[in-house]
């Protein structure tokens, strides 16, 4: 790799790290205000308070799974950029969507594998396809997203110049 490459690098990293950060930022400020609407408001949260966390929350889940996953190959997360928008916005579609149904569904509720939509939406889409997305996409990757030879030595120096230090 040449010394532009690094730069290029580097600076998709910083780049990506940074959005990252300031994704986090913004969606805790989203549930912070949702939570502050619930305290203060004296008839509870207000309207567009579960909307926040509806955002807020696959928001927070993504900008660490980016900020965690960002190395220094290549720059940013590379291809696990595709699974974890996949996510981010399965995410935010299953919380729109049980948010979205009416509140009174009763017992002509429509079941989906056994559950009123509601809670299939919850189980299934928010709890269960991330389990199953993200460890086949990770694994899918693990070539190029964990540590090579180079790098473990890397951090053998590191851990060697370090303790020389102290």
């Amino acid at each position: 790799m040449t010394v532009a490459q690094m730069t290029v690098a580097r600076t998709r990293i910083g780049t990506t790290r940074s959005i990252a950060v300031a994704v986090i930022v913004l969606s805790t400020v989203m549930i912070a205000a949702a939570y502050g609407s619930a305290l203060i408001g004296a008839d509870g949260p207000a309207e567009w308070a579960p909307w926040a966390f509806a955002l807020g929350v696959p928001g927070a889940i993504v900008g660490v799974m980016v900020l965690g996953a960002s190395r220094g190959r290549g720059g940013g997360v590379g291809r696990l950029i595709v699974p974890m928008t996949f996510v981010g916005l399965a995410l935010s579609t299953g919380f729109g969507l049980a948010l979205g149904l009416p509140a009174n569904e009763g017992t002509t509720s429509t079941l989906v594998l056994g559950l009123p939509l509601r809670a299939a939406i919850i189980l299934y889409g928010i709890g269960l396809m991330p389990i199953v997305v993200l460890p086949v996409a990770y694994a899918l990757t693990f070539e190029t997203q964990t540590l090579n030879a180079a790098d473990i030595e890397r951090v053998r120096q590191a851990g060697v110049k370090q303790r020389g230090a102290e």
